[in-house]
Parts: structure tokens; sequence; C-alpha cells
């Protein structure tokens, strides 16, 4: 009771009515205004401003069509390889004579390539459609190499048109040469299974690997060519490596995801 009664004594107290109210001290005014100037600027970077995104996956370096398997259209004993692997063919090429009951009979290519890998030898007994041989589609020397990245699904979506796109090649040291650049070509919208990238691949090894995670889109990298390079194509180095790059090589993608403005995930 008796701190109340001095409490309303001081108020109804004029003597000190005279005297300026101090608010704030400089040194709050200085706080007060950085923490609007910060607050403003982020207000205008969340709404004009962008984030930059990427999304890593396994890639593999081919040419542009793909590779097929060839299986043989006939049951017997194999008794001549008639191609070597790496070997380019034309289409209709003989690659294995097989001896049947009926007779010899010559297994074909079916489509003009390159033999990336031979399955049977001399004296191997085959079956009908048993796979003899992995053929890349290649018509010429000069045909380019593409990229393949078996992205997750789930940022198919987020992957804009000419996304730049940065590769890390298995046979190439990152430290030294740097990375092989390129850009989204075509994004196939549909979930690839085993079987497929076994089929485009000619290796289901490959398609297992690939899958390991779950079914991957395919996203189509075009490789930027250089006149500078020994490989001709451009990388993060100057010169890149001093070697040509051979198709069917394992590589690691980086594709840049469509950017996404601050607000959309800083507000709920």
């Amino acid at each position: 009771m008796q701190f109340r009664q001095q409490a309303l004594a001081k108020l109804q107290s004029t003597e000190e009515l005279d005297l300026p109210v101090r608010f704030a001290r400089p040194q709050g005014w200085l706080a007060l205004s950085v923490s609007v100037v910060v607050m403003a600027a982020a207000s205008v970077w969340a709404v004009t401003g962008s984030v930059a995104s990427t999304v890593t996956a396994q890639a593999i370096l081919t040419h542009g069509q793909g590779s097929y398997i060839l299986q043989s259209p006939v049951a017997g004993q194999v008794t001549a390889v008639l191609a070597e692997q790496g070997e380019r063919l034309p289409a209709n090429s003989p690659v294995l004579k097989v001896r049947t009951s009926q007779g010899d009979s010559v297994v074909r290519t079916v489509a003009a390539g390159r033999i990336s890998a031979l399955a049977a030898t001399i004296g191997q007994i085959i079956q009908t459609g048993a796979n003899v041989a992995a053929v890349e589609k290649i018509a010429h020397t000069s045909d380019p190499l593409y990229a393949t990245v078996y992205v997750p699904a789930e940022n198919a979506s987020a992957i804009p048109a000419d996304a730049r796109v940065d590769l890390t090649v298995s046979s190439v040291s990152t430290q030294e040469y740097g990375v092989l650049r390129g850009r989204v070509k075509s994004v196939d919208r549909s979930a690839q299974s085993a079987q497929s990238i076994a089929a485009f691949l000619g290796d289901s090894q490959l398609g297992d690997q690939f899958t390991r995670k779950g079914r991957p889109v395919a996203v189509l990298v075009r490789l930027e060519g250089s006149k500078k390079t020994k490989s001709g194509y451009k990388w993060s180095s100057a010169d890149g490596p001093p070697f040509a790059l051979d198709s069917m090589t394992l590589a690691s993608g980086s594709i840049r995801l469509a950017d996404q403005h601050p607000v959309d995930w800083l507000l709920p």
C-alpha cells in the first residue's frame, strides 16, 4: 500500500514536466535503421531474386541413336566369328557363322554400327534368341557423341530446355582437366525400366545399374564442341584431356534446374 501511494504521488508531481523525454539512444536509432534496410533488401530479393539448384545423376557417353543387342535367329554351334570388337560395319554385315541341323547360317547386323561387345566364341553352342553381340548405332566416324543422364523421375519437370550440364567423365582426371560442358537437348518424360535402358545401351548390366534407386528419366545432353581441344569438345579447362573420348564411357552429370524465386519456398 505504501509503494502504491508513492507511485501516485510521483505521477501527480509537476516538478519534472518541463524536462525532455528521451525515447531512444543514438545507438538504438542506428540499429533500427540497419534492421529496416536489411529487411527491405530481403523483401526485394524474395520477390525479384532467384535460387539456382542442380541435380546430379549417373550418365554415359554414347552416340545419339544408342545401341542394340544382336540376337541369333537360329540355334547351333558357332563355327566362325566374322567380325571384331570395335569394328564398324554397315547393315546386314556378317558377324557369326552358326552350324545348324539344316546347314550353316550367318548372323548379320540389323543396322549399321560399331561392334561394342562380342558375346559368342568359336565352338560355343547357342540357342535361338541368344545375345551374341552389342552394336552401337553409328554410320560415320564424324558422328558426334552425346551424354545420356539418368535423372530421378521427380526432377524431370524442373529441367528446362537447353539447361547447362557439367559432366565428370570417369576416364578423365577432373583435377587436371576439369569437367565436360554440355546442354540439355531433350528430356524423355517417361520413366525408364532396366529393360529399356539395356535395349538402348546394348548392356543389361548397365540397365540394372542405372535403375538401382528406381526408374529414372533419360536426359539427352548435347556436348558443346570446341576446335581448340584434342577431344573436340568444350571443357572447363582450356585444353581438356590430350586424347579423344570413347563412347560407352561412364560419367556423372550435374544439371542446372530451373531457377526458383525465394518467395516460393520461404512462404508456407
